[in-house]
């Protein structure tokens, strides 16, 4: 199964971020993480192409999936035929918030 294009617009240390990482290990993903908290221009280009603020937004293969968890991207990548479903299990937490949103 050829591996998709990914690029995943995330916050250093956040839930919700940390969430879809864990997903890309859990399927052993090839992925950019792009830093939208240290870098302005990451954070602008995940604006103009989701057309909002909120993050995680994950890029898969050109189609961007905005203001998601980690689970709403393995669910999209299953439904999607992306991925075949795995019995692993994340290594972290795929639908939590950042802390300061608890």
């Amino acid at each position: 199964m050829p591996q998709p294009k990914i690029i995943a617009y995330l916050k250093p240390a956040c839930g919700w971020s940390q969430g879809v990482r864990a997903i890309m290990h859990k399927y052993n993903l090839e992925y950019e993480d792009r830093d939208i908290i240290n870098d302005v221009a990451q954070q602008q280009e995940m604006i103009e192409k989701s057309g909002q603020m909120l993050s995680p937004c994950v890029e898969v293969n050109g189609n961007m999936l905005a203001d998601v968890s980690g689970d709403e991207v393995e669910l999209y990548l299953l439904s999607q035929g992306l991925v075949n479903q795995s019995e692993s299990e994340a290594n972290a937490p795929t639908n939590v918030p950042c802390a300061h949103e608890m």
